[in-house]
This record gives C-alpha cells, sequence and structure tokens, in this order.
C-alpha cells in the first residue's frame, strides 16, 4: 500500500488568516496529527525525532497522518482546537511549551485523545510522555569526561529551566563518576524560549567555554545546539549532540549523541490509537526502556575506544539494575554534584 500523507508543513500564514483557514478547514479526519515546536521539524534535534516517530508509523501502517509548523505561539491553542474540531486523534504535541494551551483545549474535546512530550497534563484524554534524560546523560557525561585529555568539559543548554537543568546535572554525575576532579561548565544561552533558535549565542558560549580549557561539548539546545557544536569542530575539540542521534552533523569531531526517543513516544501514540490500546496518564521511558541512550555508529566508532565502549556498558547495567541512581534534578532543583 502507498503512503499518502497530508502535509501542512511550512505554511507561512499566521493563524486567522484566509490562507491559514483554508489549510485547517475541509472535511473530518481519521488521521492522527502532530503539531511541532516551534524549532520546526527541520531543527535536527527535538521535532524532528517526532517527525521521524510519525514517519515511522506511516511507512510501517500504510496510513496518512497530518502534521503542522506554528510560526508564532498565538498559533498553539488555534491549531490544537482546529484539528480536534476536524476529527484528528491523537493530536501529539512535543515540547513542554505545549502544556497550558493543551489544558485548554482538552478540556473542551473529551472525547479526542491527545499526547505531550516532556510535560504532564493531568486531564482523563491525554497521555504525558516523559523521559529519565539524567541517565543518558550520564552515560555522554561518562564518556565526554574519558575522552577529555584537558580535564575541562562544557554544557551548553537554552536556559534556566529544570527539565534542562536534568540534561546537565545527569551529564556532571556521569563525567564524575569516571573522574571525580574533572570541571563541567555550564553556561545558558538565553533566558527564554527563544534561545532554542538562537544558534549564534550558542556558537558564542561554546567558544566561551572552549577559551577555557573545555575539550568536549554537550549542547543541549534543541536547533541552537549546533551552533556549539560547530564551535567545538572548528576548534578541533569534541562535540555531543541530543535527542536525535547527531553524530552525522560533523563526523570525526561528535564524540556520541544523547538520544531521546522522542519519535517512539509519537509512534506508539499513533499506533495505540490505530489498534484500539489508547491509554491515558503518564509514561516515563528511561534507560531500560530504550527511551534514552548514547549514539554509537559508523560516525563516531573511531572515536570511542572498546575500553570507553566496556566502561558505558558496565554504567549501563547498573543504572537498570538500580546500583547506580542517578539524581534527577526536577525532583528537588538540585544538583548534588555539580
Amino acid at each position: 500500500m502507498s503512503v499518502q500523507k497530508k502535509k501542512f508543513t511550512g505554511a507561512k500564514a499566521v493563524l486567522g488568516t484566509a490562507v491559514f483557514a483554508a489549510l485547517m478547514t475541509g472535511t473530518a479526519l481519521a488521521e492522527p496529527a502532530l503539531i511541532y515546536d516551534a524549532a520546526g521539524k527541520n531543527d535536527k534535534s527535538f521535532n524532528e525525532m517526532a517527525w521521524n516517530g510519525a514517519e515511522a508509523y506511516a511507512k510501517e501502517t500504510g496510513e496518512s497522518y497530518r502534521d503542522f509548523e506554528i510560526q508564532t505561539d498565538a498559533q498553539r491553542e488555534q491549531a490544537l482546537r482546529r484539528f480536534a474540531q476536524q476529527g484528528s486523534s491523537p493530536i501529539v504535541v512535543p515540547g513542554f511549551t505545549w502544556a497550558e494551551p493543551l489544558t485548554v483545549v482538552a478540556q473542551e474535546f473529551p472525547d479526542t485523545h491527545f499526547a505531550i512530550i516532556d510535560s504532564v497534563v493531568d486531564l482523563p484524554n491525554v497521555r504525558s510522555v516523559l523521559f529519565k534524560e539524567q541517565e543518558g546523560s550520564y552515560l555522554v557525561g561518562a564518556l565526554a569526561a574519558m575522552k577529555s585529555e584537558s580535564g575541562t568539559i562544557g554544557y551548553v543548554t537554552a536556559f534556566d529551566f529544570p527539565l534542562l537543568q536534568a540534561f546537565g546535572c545527569g551529564y556532571v554525575q556521569g563525567a564524575k563518576a569516571v573522574n571525580p576532579d574533572i570541571e563541567v561548565l555550564q553556561n545558558f544561552i538565553g533566558t527564554d524560549f527563544g534561545a532554542f533558535n538562537d544558534i549564534n549565542t550558542a556558537g558564542e558560549v561554546g567558544r566561551s567555554q572552549l577559551e577555557r580549557g573545555a575539550d568536549v561539548i554537550y549542547a543541549a539546545a534543541g536547533a541552537a545546539g549546533e551552533g556549539a557544536l560547530q564551535a567545538a569542530v572548528d576548534a578541533g575539540k569534541y562535540g555531543i549532540g541530543v535527542d536525535s542521534n547527531q553524530n552525522y552533523l560533523f563526523p570525526g569531531n561528535m564524540l556520541t549523541s544523547m538520544v531521546k526517543r522522542v519519535d517512539v513516544a509519537v509512534q506508539n501514540a499513533f499506533n495505540d490509537e490505530l489498534n484500539g490500546n489508547w491509554s491515558s496518564g503518564v509514561q516515563t521511558l528511561g534507560l531500560a526502556e530504550g527511551g534514552v541512550g548514547a549514539a554509537m555508529d559508523e560516525y563516531n566508532a573511531e572515536l570511542v575506544t572498546d575500553e570507553m565502549m566496556a566502561k558505558i556498558e558496565e554504567l549501563s547495567a547498573k543504572i537498570n539494575s538500580g546500583e547506580i541512581q542517578v539524581h534527577d534534578y526536577r525532583s528537588d532543583n538540585s544538583c548534588p554534584v555539580s
């Protein structure tokens, strides 16, 4: 069966205009829907992973789906409402920025299923998918510490937010597990959600860390992260990607990527609806569930030694068994080893 995917992707209109209305009106939809966060599906990171999950669903089932890239925050609530009015279910939104508009719209459409990634919306028709980002970050932190020759590594993220701090805290814990004396530089790109798209400032922050001695930089900042990774490459140092496997971006300089399987969350939501297995409530995906991990492929094979791999396998086993408890910053907004 051929796959016919209906796209709204790339629409330039602002919600409420005639162009957007033309896109969003029509006959009732049977397809599930995916609405990306502000950086769009080509961010090479978080949103792209969501798109990969929808594409995997379409290829494996032969079913179609709808997707849309918002242009402004004002479009969030209206896009959710439009898809719900037209019959899409489930409607999946990746990103904690969707929590408030979803809380409003999901109550208006109690018979429609919704899924949000990275936040909890406690409603009977909403699935909330969370990840143990700290566990995957622990592993890449350990790799960074083993690879570092300077004894200083860096973490660059968008802004001061508990979820993003959880990445950084796990990274520090993993690094210090293999080198208690290592220094971990941590800096924010900005002060709000716009930082996820600020590639130039991310590059400046990365260069600052490199000038202070960092020789491995972990960039957890969505689309902006590429700026920090580029800075590491330009300096002949190493980068660590996030969310999607970004090893391919700079072969030879990407030590690894902390993969967060947003694609699995999207594909599962679509499949569960299709197969009549929908469940609401909170789902949490960690290392044991295959939800997070350190990416290994042909692009970083020469950078990760057998000894390093053996250590990562050892640490993974200990995390999965519970012998190693990776602290979650979100539990008390603290990082005991930073």
